[in-house]
């Protein structure tokens, strides 16, 4: 974006502090306040917004695919958690315990739900009985939490917002086209309606979810290179139906064992939006899922007829789709003009007198701040396609920057090389051995994002140890 006409000057420049711009832009454009509670943040009505436009979407497809909504509970009994042994491992450092209940200790500790896999088994082994109770395909929009011990807005917080959806079928082929449906759409939401470019592929043993057999992930590069993991598409196998007893009696009137997914997204995506398209003005809304299309607002709107002539403006492009709003403050145009820049909202329309007695608004992109005259009568029509336009501009944008800083490396001193010149994602070939993968992140910081679904064999030996070399990989830093 030019920055000869900087409106907004109380955020950090990105490239100056990535860390303190991502903050400033979280707090001062109204996403979050910070909570009483450490590690807790309020979604304000802006990121609330924001996310109900995130969860519409993702929701559709969702039932487009035959899934359905329940509501478990909030708490988990110690029991109940421990029957899967693996999967409590994997959690038990972020469990947060209830003791006490109205003043009495409890018989037996309850858990905040951390993730709802057992919930979903306890479910099952009383619903399911017979081939004809599969598949089993629900979902779930609720928060969770997690002790985690460093925390920030959207990216890491105690408590946070998320579907998980938890589906039981009879064979493992069933289960595992479920698994890849579900990336599918993940991948699909991420590219179409967040203008965030993906990789898809599988986790490595140590970074897949506990009590999976496989774990899928999309991958996105923010703006500073490092890697978001963005969602993620477990097969779970039989293993979570087998320590809950789970059993169904098949065609062939023989007692069999289901096969189970699970699969997420969370709020966090919403900090991949700020990192992949805001920039030093602060928010770059995608129109898609913008809780604000367009604002409206009118100059000298003392004048006659001006804030009149706004109103009707707004109702006709709610009326034509889009998610208008006019901005009747008190305050003075270059105050708002900066206001809703940082808020990203994708399209600015400007209506004055003279405007007025001309037929015409002036239309602005957030993205450019490149200014248009247009008749007032076809901005409804016309406003659609310029927001179609935006969105597949940030796309391109987000897709250009991953591609300009996407590297391939044979050795680990061509990984240093690339992190001390151009950071992002680096592919590069594995052995596979867990030793490697600990060394690079020990030494480096990097981690096996995935192993991507579409890339090819890059060298011979491993970048790490040397040894013969089977596994193409996808290396970075991440949040």
């Amino acid at each position: 974006m030019p920055q000869d006409k900087k409106l907004v000057t109380e955020i950090t420049p990105r490239d100056e502090d990535f860390g303190r711009w991502y903050t400033d832009v979280v707090l001062k454009s109204g996403l979050v306040d910070y909570s009483g509670v450490k590690g807790c943040v309020i979604m304000r009505p802006y990121a609330t917004a924001l996310w109900e436009n995130i969860r519409s979407l993702l929701d559709a497809r969702f039932k487009a695919t035959g899934h359905e909504n329940v509501m478990m509970p909030l708490f988990i009994p110690e029991s109940l958690l421990n029957l899967e042994k693996s999967h409590i491992a994997g959690f038990a450092p972020e469990v947060a315990w209830i003791t006490h209940g109205g003043g009495e200790k409890l018989a037996e500790r309850l858990c905040v739900r951390p993730t709802s896999e057992t919930l979903f088994c306890e479910h099952y082994k009383n619903i399911v009985h017979s081939y004809r109770d599969l598949p089993q395909l629900l979902n779930q929009w609720c928060s969770v939490v997690r002790w985690e011990k460093s925390t920030r807005p959207f990216l890491r917080s105690r408590e946070f917002w998320w579907q998980e959806g938890h589906t039981l079928h009879a064979t493992p082929e069933e289960a595992n086209g479920e698994v890849m449906r579900m990336l599918d759409i993940y991948a699909d939401f991420a590219e179409r309606d967040l203008a965030m470019p993906v990789v898809r592929g599988r986790k490595s043993e140590s970074e897949k979810f506990a009590g999976a057999e496989a774990t899928y992930s999309i991958e996105c590069m923010m703006h500073d290179g490092r890697a978001l993991q963005s969602a993620t598409s477990h097969y779970l196998g039989d293993g979570f139906a087998r320590a809950f007893g789970i059993q169904f009696t098949d065609r062939d009137n023989l007692l069999k064992t289901p096969f189970q997914t699970s699969w997420g997204m969370s709020t966090r995506i919403i900090g991949g939006i700020i990192m992949t398209h805001g920039d030093d003005a602060g928010l770059v809304l995608p129109p898609n899922v913008a809780p604000v299309q367009c604002v409206v607002i009118p100059i000298a709107s003392h004048k006659e007829g001006v804030t009149e002539a706004a109103q009707a403006l707004t109702a006709a492009l709610n009326s034509s789709g889009v998610r208008a709003k006019i901005d009747l403050t008190d305050n003075t145009p270059g105050w708002k003009f900066a206001e809703h820049e940082m808020r990203g909202v994708p399209l600015r329309i400007e209506l004055g007198p003279r405007d007025l007695e001309k037929g015409e608004c002036v239309l602005v992109r957030r993205t450019t701040r490149e200014k248009s005259t247009i008749a007032i009568e076809s901005a409804p029509a016309l406003l659609p396609g310029v927001l179609e336009d935006i969105q597949r501009e940030l796309y391109d944008e987000a897709r250009r920057n991953r591609d300009a800083h996407t590297s391939e490396a044979r050795g680990v001193q061509e990984i240093r090389d690339i992190l001390s010149s151009k950071g992002g994602f680096i592919h590069a070939q594995w052995c596979g051995g867990p030793g490697c993968e600990q060394s690079l992140k020990d030494e480096l910081g990097l981690t096996t994002r995935n192993m991507p679904f579409d890339l090819g064999r890059i060298a011979d030996k491993c970048v790490c140890c040397g040894k013969q070399a089977d596994i193409p990989a996808l290396w970075a830093l991440a949040y």
